[in-house]
């Protein structure tokens, strides 16, 4: 039993010996490398990849390099290419398919160009109206009132100026920088001022001695004020009094506005849809904040929508409308006429953006087609797809657009900034319209805020997202005079029985507006966006592209990573590892070399505390011999170490061979 031991452990000590030289003089290969040329070497001997190999295996320097340069060349067009498949992935393609089907018509939003009569409003703007016709006075000479008698009403004198001294209204005579000459409307002085220029009607001050702008300052900072000029003295005495209009706006109830605007039986006079009468029952009350009580046919208020059945004139919508020009607010409403727009029944009707003008006395024959679109979101566009993952809040109770994020933006930064909301939007919850009673600065700073909404400085443009899903009706509008001559005298009077008591006047056709508006045909086009490469073409391009310039597969990409990273990276951490092992071991033997030895005295034979209880005595001078050696006491439950018995077998060749690489030099084992 203890031969067996002692001889495997003497032959598993020679066999790490043996181990050990081997791998110190012997090249080690392969992702056990100790350096990264080795690995690289290792790498390119044996990959599929031919270019590599041939780096390697090439006999010549100038032959080698070529075949580095041919190589490096090869990977760069891998990467372009692959760059190329990428973008083109991200990229996308539409497609566009035409359709014939009945289609559901559009709600149509009508509203007239003057939004509230005047007969009603007027004593809210008598005022304003008598200091607006004394302004102009002042500024053209005009002896002649210009409002109509019948709209004369008893004003307070003291009450007249409360406007002018609002907004000041000024005619510039010179411009210098911010050093202006002016002349004051009302009193004829001129004075010398300090105050910014925004000309409305241009980039820059052509002639100032025409020019003529209202003055708006900052309260709280009385140096802080700027000139708003115009061109024009209409748009200036417009722009002046619609500031003074919202003001008055702003602080009359909803219920009152409504009663103050056009019922639907007084807009609408005649209705045909699809060759079947219709009257105002089947328009719904819209509210517009500038052009009041306006009505939308086929909403989606009423439940079922009306469907066309058929394309042209025949079977579309048509209505006369009745304009009441009578009754429109000389400086509000400069023409006559109503206003349209034709939209999906789910979005919000930014009429004064994208309305459709109709004029009097003038039949207006529209066609329209439908056109659907459907845009990629993310990663390939950045549309949204209901404005869920806009940072915006929707004030409007409609489907997200654009338009509406960024009139939404512009009233929350309105509320943040000035206190107060305008009156053009809708209102946020916990907030006030702005009027000069409670918020004497909002008027300056609107203009100041408005200014850096369009200069893009409010961040609005960058928050609002476009939709992914919308529908457009592209519009084709023709004109004719009607009523015709030889029909106008039978048509005037069967439409002034039709008004009845809504008309207190003899009707012309100025107070009247015909609209036809129909689906040129049923056919609606979808416009689509589609990814241009899916992922299954875009990796066989990468295969391709691999494949054509590196003779390589997905298993040599696979290599190319296991090599270059995951190998390197083990092969620097193993030569920092042993770096980092040799200054431990060298700090610590410096360490030993540097701790002083203690020395340790001699003892004689008599001091030996062994040789004390020994009862063998020995003299001072005798030398140890193998009696008194023996003679020495033994550790307890220890055994004396015999010599083993022969064992013959390990004198055959393996053992033998063993025990000489044991002891023989570094010369036998290479020769091995």
């Amino acid at each position: 039993m203890q031969s067996d031991l002692w001889d495997r452990s003497v032959m598993s000590k020679s066999g790490k010996k043996l181990t050990q030289k081997l791998k110190k003089n012997l090249p080690v290969t392969g992702p056990q490398a100790p350096t990264l040329y080795e690995l690289m070497q290792w790498y390119c001997l044996n990959t599929n990849t031919h270019g590599c190999r041939r780096i390697v295996v090439s006999k010549g320097r100038l032959r080698r390099w070529i075949w580095i340069v041919l190589t490096l060349c090869a990977v760069a067009l891998i990467f372009w290419q692959c760059a190329l498949l990428l973008m083109s992935y991200y990229s996308v393609s539409a497609s566009i398919t035409v359709t014939f089907q009945k289609l559901v018509f559009p709600a149509v939003t009508i509203c007239n160009l003057n939004p509230y009569s005047y007969s009603k409003i007027k004593d809210r703007l008598s005022a304003l109206e008598r200091e607006t016709s004394q302004t102009l006075k002042n500024i053209y000479g005009f002896t002649e009132p210009l409002v109509r008698s019948k709209r004369d009403v008893e004003v307070d004198e003291n009450s007249t100026d409360i406007f002018i001294k609002q907004i000041p209204l000024y005619r510039l005579e010179s411009v210098q920088g911010n050093q202006l000459v002016v002349s004051d409307l009302k009193t004829k002085k001129r004075t010398r001022m300090s105050a910014k220029v925004i000309h409305r009607d241009a980039e820059s001050v052509q002639d100032p001695g025409n020019m003529v702008g209202f003055k708006l300052c900052d309260p709280n900072n009385s140096s802080d004020c700027t000139i708003f000029t115009f061109s024009s003295g209409v748009n200036a005495i417009q722009e002046w009094y619609r500031l003074h209009y919202t003001n008055v706006l702003a602080k009359i109830s909803m219920e009152d506005k409504i009663a103050m605007g056009y019922k639907a039986d007084e807009l609408i006079v005649t209705c045909f849809f699809d060759g079947l009468s219709c009257d105002a029952r089947n328009f719904t009350l819209f509210h517009h904040p500038l052009y009041g009580n306006c009505y939308t046919f086929n909403s989606a208020e009423r439940g079922n929508l009306l469907v066309s059945s058929m394309g042209g004139a025949e079977y579309g919508l048509k209505v006369v409308l009745y304009i009441d020009e009578d009754e429109y607010n000389p400086y509000l409403s400069t023409a006559a006429g109503a206003k349209i727009l034709v939209h999906d029944q789910d979005e919000y009707p930014f009429i004064e953006d994208l309305g459709t003008e109709l004029e009097t006395a003038t039949e207006t024959s529209i066609g329209m087609q439908l056109t659907e679109s459907t845009k990629l979101s993310d990663p390939y566009s950045d549309c949204t797809m209901d404005g869920s993952d806009v940072s915006v809040e929707n004030l409007y109770s409609k489907k997200y657009t654009l338009q509406i994020c960024l009139n939404s933006c512009f009233q929350r930064e309105m509320v943040r900034t000035c206190g107060c909301a305008h009156y053009d939007q809708p209102l946020p919850n916990g907030a006030k319209y702005c009027n000069y009673e409670e918020y004497p600065s909002w008027i300056y700073c609107y203009f100041k805020l408005y200014k850096q909404f369009v200069q893009e400085e409010l961040g609005c443009q960058s928050a609002c997202r476009e939709s992914c899903s919308f529908k457009e009706w592209t519009l084709t509008r023709s004109l004719a005079k009607w009523p015709s001559l030889n029909s106008e005298q039978w048509m005037l009077r069967v439409l002034s029985w039709e008004l009845g008591e809504k008309l207190n006047k003899n009707l012309t056709k100025n107070d009247l507006a015909n609209l036809n508006i129909f689906y040129q045909d049923l056919n609606s086009r979808s416009i689509s966006e589609s990814p241009t490469y899916n992922i299954v073409t875009l990796l066989s391009n990468f295969g391709g592209q691999l494949g054509l310039w590196m003779s390589c597969s997905m298993i040599c990409v696979l290599e190319i990573v296991e090599v270059f990273f995951i190998d390197s990276f083990w092969v620097v951490l193993r030569q920092q590892w042993r770096k980092l092992c040799n200054w431990w071991k060298h700090r610590k033997d410096n360490q030993e070399e540097d701790f002083p030895e203690i020395p340790v005295p001699a003892m004689a034979g008599h001091d030996n505390p062994l040789c004390v209880d020994n009862p063998i005595s020995l003299g001072e001078e005798d030398p140890p011999t193998f009696n008194s050696a023996l003679q020495l006491p033994q550790p307890q439950d220890s055994q004396v170490p015999r010599t083993p018995p022969p064992k013959y077998n390990t004198l055959r060749i393996h053992s033998a061979f063993h025990l000489e690489t044991m002891d023989s030099d570094d010369d036998d084992v290479e020769r091995f």
